[in-house]
């Protein structure tokens, strides 16, 4: 915890001397220089300030705070274009709350669907781990008789290893 502290001091320190370079946002928020620039080229970023003498970017507090957001966003797969409007809405306040919220709500099901997914696919997994786990041992028959009763508990239901 105390580690954290210091490493948020650090940061706000930099951005007051001056600002923080691409490199250091990269790391902070595990988002790619090139995406950092894109995210720039395509407007979801503002225009960000450059170094008088370098010509350097130079991200602010507030850039890294949308940044971190953004970041965040793309995370649980928001789409560029959905990310855009989330944050013309935003700007809105209170206003747009409801909206955001309904967008978040959506963005949260879509969540909630690929985990259900993927808990079927580390399901898969375990049963395999199981059967192999049998054979390893000489157990056939007790292979056989795993693989029988995963068979009938996913004949007929869609998606067992859907990416």
């Amino acid at each position: 915890m105390a580690s954290t502290a210091v490493s948020e001091q650090q940061t706000e320190l930099q951005v007051s001397n001056g600002g923080l370079t691409v490199q250091q946002v990269s790391e902070l928020t595990g988002l790619s220089e090139h995406t950092l620039r894109y995210y720039e080229k395509i407007k979801l970023l503002s225009p960000v300030q450059r170094d008088v003498s370098s010509k350097h970017r130079r991200y602010t507090s507030e850039d890294l705070a949308k940044i971190e957001t953004l970041a965040c966003l793309r995370a649980v797969g928001m789409p560029i274009e959905q990310m855009r409007y989330y944050f013309e809405m935003a700007k809105n306040g209170k206003d747009a709350a409801a909206e955001l919220k309904a967008i978040l709500e959506t963005q949260r099901a879509v969540l909630q669907e690929r985990i259900a997914q993927m808990q079927k696919n580390l399901d898969y997994v375990d049963y395999k781990i199981t059967f192999w786990s049998e054979v390893e041992a000489g157990n056939e028959e007790k292979a056989m008789e795993i693989s029988r009763d995963f068979q009938r508990k996913i004949r007929g239901k869609a998606g067992i290893c859907k990416i």
